[in-house]
């Protein structure tokens, strides 16, 4: 199994910048996506933006532009820029990363515990 664990949320004023980051780590994976997802309050949970091993980023319509996704997978990190925060984009921010086991191909998906962004002056 992989353990997932973010971190970096916090409070910030609107028009301003964070940077969420999420470490994972135990089984080795292939073909894994790597992905955030948030859920506001009374909302379902949403994806924010995903990348795979070899680079390629999508986004959600609502954040393209503004935020920012990115991997290291030599250390099995992942990061989330957010620039021009919203107060709609207060949220609980959750890591998950989806693969193949490397030796036995079972499939995996691991979530994180989520860390809490909140938008406000």
């Amino acid at each position: 199994q992989v353990h997932v664990v973010e971190s970096g949320g916090g409070l910030v004023q609107p028009g301003g910048s964070l940077r969420l980051s999420c470490a994972a780590s135990g089984s080795v994976l292939r073909f894994n996506v790597m992905g955030w997802y948030r859920q506001g309050p009374g909302k379902q949970r949403e994806l924010v933006a995903e990348i795979t091993s070899g680079g390629t980023a999508t986004y959600s319509d609502s954040v393209q532009g503004r935020f920012i996704i990115s991997r290291d997978n030599a250390n099995n990190t992942m990061y989330l820029q957010m620039n021009s925060l919203q107060p709609e984009d207060a949220a609980v921010y959750y890591c998950n990363v989806r693969g193949r086991a490397l030796f036995t191909n079972a499939p995996v998906d691991s979530w994180g515990q989520g860390t809490q962004v909140t938008v406000s002056s």
